[in-house]
């Protein structure tokens, strides 16, 4: 089963005042992540969900077959090419937080590649005492020997930076390092690094990112570092890179006022700023001679209208200069929008979502040099159905890509060869569960305005339609993220095989038809996500797929306050929900981590005339009492600075207060992802599926 997870956040403490009303709340004790009366509050309730869910032999099966799932060796090993190495993150029963490791493309086209270990977290954690978790690399190109490395503690966002270095496979002494903070650094040569952390008091956005970059130089002090930029309080973030690109060597500036508005710099050598004249709510990139542009909303240039959604293409230097050429290399329909798009050393492939299925293409600039023209044709070897996904191996120096094929029932295939030959079969994925006898379908309903919202289905062929089936309904529904078919052999093994249906709702606010179906669902038309996914819960009802007490939900993060709604505003449609590192109080969600990051999506709640339609889906706000809520399972992590864990155990409090059938779980780490490794994930993910099944079935 997957999350999506919403934006990025900070530190563990409130980042402003409460919210009006807040002196009200007899639950605000609870927001004390770490406070003694919280945490007892915390394992009382964890006590009383592992009396119920964690008892018997069914439970204890079910939880060791997911972790075997999660452990086993053959689980693609996914890599990325730093120099001559490809470089994978390996997680399994030995590796518990995991192996950080290496190999050649021969070797890596082997069944059983000899890996060679760069760094043990698992050692790590131990020699340091810390439960660290590996968040990734940086490499200083053109050596690839020097590169930053990323920990966090417990899976929080907040990290701290380390130089490395990986023939020695040592940390570099008197390295570049910084302290644990939301933010990092990145390369500009072996000696200087961009930085965005926390400076200090003011150095730091509402939001709880950094808002001051700096350049710092080895050897100095982080404190005589030179600031290159800062952005306002009231941003989100802001920030510095170099492109080290050989011949298109560049350094920017971005800077995000909001989470779907941003400006990007050009800076000089001589410090000097150029701004790159796109609209702020519109998406760019810049690669090489390239600059992309995907506008959120019609951008009118030199009299012609570019429609939302659309991908622009122009050369960056005459762009600069004040030239708009623009080529259009995708134009939105009303069944297609843009997924995404990857480049290779000359090429560029595009993601096509047509009715929420892949189709990739492959571009390639000024074809027979004839100014402003490109080439589309399909990528060879891509299927015509499933997910699929392109990406240059290395887009620097080759047209090499990986590709992977993927859907609710075929474990994924990971494919390698370069653009215009056809790709070949790397590794492939086993099976987790018996597929055999089940099917997928695609489902069309309308919502309560007449919104035509597809779904998938994944149950039994020739399921006998009498609404007896339990099925698990879940849905994202916000910041243009879409849910596309994927694999999950714990969903295969803990509901499909037992005779579940799966369905994955394709509402508003998500991406699936590209920028204006996410804006449909924003701040005062949020309740449209949730009308979707009540009409495909009413649909699945009326199809006799199954019926109200067979009916469940689950959903994370933002999915997390889909649910929430689901429960408060829509209580009549459901048997059991299960609601993972949610947002619920809408009224404080601003004061709370990164939650002002996200008042573009939901609207400010300080501000009177926004918290009026607000207050219609904040689920802590909305829960009453002598009603007929289903129940419910909460679970959060107290790690999670990302969504409050405050949400979660407030709105389990005031439903156990009111009598409601409630149960609560908080993980002590994992950060906003629930679980720091895969033991951890496999128990959460067991008592949500062991809780469903023992209401719906």
């Amino acid at each position: 089963m997957k999350w999506t997870w919403i934006a990025l956040a900070l530190v563990i403490s409130q980042t402003g005042p409460p919210a009006g009303g807040a002196d009200d709340d007899p639950n605000l004790w609870l927001e004390d992540v770490t406070g003694d009366a919280a945490l007892v509050w915390v394992r009382e309730r964890n006590a009383v969900t592992a009396t119920e869910l964690e008892t018997g032999t069914a439970f204890k099966t079910l939880e060791a077959d997911l972790l075997k799932i999660m452990d086993s060796d053959a689980k693609i090993p996914y890599v990325t090419k730093n120099g001559a190495y490809y470089y994978n993150f390996w997680r399994d029963a030995e590796h518990v937080r995991g192996l950080w490791r290496r190999t050649t493309l021969d070797e890596y086209r082997k069944a059983k590649p000899k890996w060679e270990p760069v760094l043990d977290i698992d050692a790590l954690a131990k020699t340091e005492n810390e439960s660290w978790v590996f968040e990734g690399a940086d490499f200083l190109r053109p050596e690839y020997r020097r590169c930053l490395i990323s920990l966090s503690r417990g899976g929080a966002d907040a990290r701290v930076t380390r130089e490395f270095d990986a023939v020695t496979k040592t940390f570099v002494r008197d390295g570049f390092q910084l302290p644990e903070a939301k933010g990092g650094a990145g390369w500009i040569d072996r000696d200087t690094v961009f930085v965005s952390t926390d400076f200090g008091p003011g150095s730091m956005t509402t939001s709880g990112y950094p808002r001051i970059a700096k350049r710092w130089k080895r050897g100095t002090p982080l404190s005589e570092a030179k600031t290159v930029y800062e952005g306002l309080e009231s941003d989100i973030a802001a920030g510095a890179y170099h492109d080290p690109t050989k011949g298109f060597e560049r350094d920017f500036i971005v800077r995000t006022p909001s989470f779907f508005t941003g400006e990007t710099y050009l800076l000089g050598n001589d410090g000097s700023k150029r701004r790159i004249g796109v609209p702020d709510d519109a998406e760019s990139s810049v690669t090489r001679e390239w600059l992309l542009v995907k506008p959120r909303t019609p951008w009118v240039v030199s009299g012609r209208t570019y429609a939302a959604g659309s991908l622009l293409a122009a050369r960056f230097d005459p762009f600069m200069e004040g030239k708009r050429e623009l080529v259009v290399l995708f134009e939105p329909t009303a069944t297609a929008s843009l997924a995404s798009f990857n480049w290779t050393r000359h090429h560029l492939i595009l993601d096509i979502l047509e009715d929420v299925k892949d189709r990739l293409y492959v571009l390639t600039p000024n074809r027979g040099g004839t100014r402003g023209a490109w080439s589309r044709e399909p990528l060879e070897g891509a299927p015509a159905f499933g997910t699929v996904s392109a990406w240059g191996v290395e887009p620097d120096a080759s047209d090499d890509v990986f590709m992977t094929v993927t859907d609710f029932l075929t474990p994924t295939t990971l494919s390698y060869g370069a653009i215009g030959k056809p790709l070949k079969k790397l590794k492939e994925s086993p099976a987790f569960f018996n597929a055999s006898g089940l099917e997928i379908g695609q489902h069309f309903t309308l919502s309560k305005d007449g919104t035509r919202i597809p779904y998938f289905q994944v149950s039994r062929k020739g399921l006998t339609l009498d609404g007896s089936h339990p099925t698990l309904l879940t849905g994202y529904g916000g910041f243009e993220v879409s849910e596309v078919p994927y694999y999950s052999g714990l969903a295969g093994r803990a509901w499909l095989t037992q005779g579940g249906v799966y369905v994955v709702a394709n509402i508003r606010g998500g991406g699936e038809y590209g920028p204006q179906w996410h804006q449909a669902a924003m701040k005062e038309n949020r309740p449209r996500a949730y009308e979707d996914f009540a009409a495909v819960a009413q649909d699945l009802v009326a199809r006799n797929v199954t019926s109200v007490k067979h009916l469940g939900v689950e959903g994370g993060s933002n999915g997390g306050l889909l649910v929430g709604n689901m429960l408060t505003l829509y209580p009549q449609l459901m048997g059991a929900v299960v609601c993972q590192a949610p947002l619920l109080d809408m009224k404080r969600y601003s004061h709370l981590l990164a939650g002002a990051s996200w008042m573009e999506e939901y609207g400010d709640p300080d501000k009177p005339e926004e918290w009026e339609f607000i207050k219609t889906f904040s689920p802590y706000e909305n829960v009453k009492a002598d009603m007929h809520y289903p129940p419910v399972l909460f679970m959060t992590s107290t790690r999670d600075d990302r969504v409050h864990p405050g949400h979660a155990r407030k709105m389990a409090a005031r439903m156990l207060g009111l009598g409601y059938d409630v149960r609560y779980f908080e993980n002590v780490e994992g950060g906003h992802g629930g679980a720091a490794d895969n033991k951890q994930a496999a128990h959460m993910w067991a008592l949500a599926y062991t809780f469903l099944w023992q209401k719906l079935s």
